[in-house]
């Protein structure tokens, strides 16, 4: 199982550089940063660009993957943002990972051209949404005159690092987007039922939800005529799951119980001084 950690962009560059060099350091597989505007979890707290952020990270480091966990359709066009995920591949030598989600209702979703796309449409826009970026950084010149969006494709010079493209890490939780995931993704990603509220579950709780859930997956593969295992599958612990950062044992024992379920990636939040996602730094030397 590949471990990967979350470092919020809520600090100045200058005091954030240490966490991404030290989780490389550490022996983290992989580091991720949030995509948002504004995330309501720090709405009135500092919060910096994560293509700036990602960018940054890629210079002080030399192994460790990155990436956005996750971009959304809320605030971002695929055409531009493809550009800024060819250059993000070019400066880090193809150590981006892509993380794709359809948005929430949250302050993104109303911040910028608030009302125009319904919450019944929000997985068709997803969709389109994948679909167009995975082409573009194909290098796929084709026009597409979608719903959502219609592009005259400039194509992308000199493209990816990576070949075919970019991996995508796409988060899903029902039919519509596990689709998404079966058409276009090398990595699944879940925190958990999108309907908990309350404490984060237990770890034996949390991979009863991620099991049913890769069932979901599993039809969906099948309906695209695609292997299951072929597909990746990371779990976001820390909002809905509990992280397990109590400890090394009690992060031991959670780590074993998803590895049991199926799940090859399993990711933390750098421990933070106040909440959210607040705890002792030292722990992450521990269960590393």
């Amino acid at each position: 199982m590949r471990l990967g950690v979350v470092i919020l962009p809520d600090m100045r560059w200058g005091d954030a550089r240490e966490k991404w060099r030290r989780a490389e350091d550490l022996g983290f597989d992989h580091a991720w940063t949030y995509d948002h505007v504004v995330w309501d979890g720090l709405a009135d707290s500092p919060w910096f660009g994560s293509v700036p952020t990602l960018a940054a990270a890629a210079i002080v480091s030399e192994r460790i993957r990155l990436g956005t966990l996750v971009a959304s359709p809320n605030f971002r066009h695929p055409v531009p943002f493809a550009r800024e995920l060819m250059t993000l591949d070019d400066i880090s030598n193809g150590r981006i990972t892509l993380g794709l989600g359809a948005g929430s209702k949250g302050s993104d979703s109303t911040l910028v051209e608030p009302g125009k796309v319904r919450p019944a449409d929000r997985a068709e826009r997803f969709a389109e949404f994948v679909g167009l970026l995975d082409g573009l950084l194909r290098g796929d010149d084709a026009a597409f005159d979608g719903h959502h969006y219609s592009v005259n494709r400039p194509g992308l010079r000199p493209g990816s690092v990576q070949s075919p493209r970019i991996p995508f890490a796409v988060a899903a939780a029902n039919h519509r987007s596990m689709n998404v995931v079966a058409r276009h993704a090398q990595l699944w990603i879940t925190n958990g039922d999108r309907g908990h509220q309350g404490p984060p579950l237990p770890p034996a709780d949390g991979a009863g939800v991620v099991s049913r859930q890769m069932e979901l997956l599993d039809h969906a593969c099948r309906r695209q005529g695609r292997d299951p295992a072929t597909i990746d599958r990371l779990v976001l612990t820390g909002s809905r799951l509990d992280s397990g950062l109590r400890s090394a044992a009690s992060f031991a024992e959670l780590r074993e119980i998803y590895e049991a379920v199926g799940v090859t990636d399993l990711v933390v939040h750098w421990p933070r001084e106040d909440e959210p996602h607040a705890g002792d730094e030292s722990i992450l030397e521990q269960i590393v």
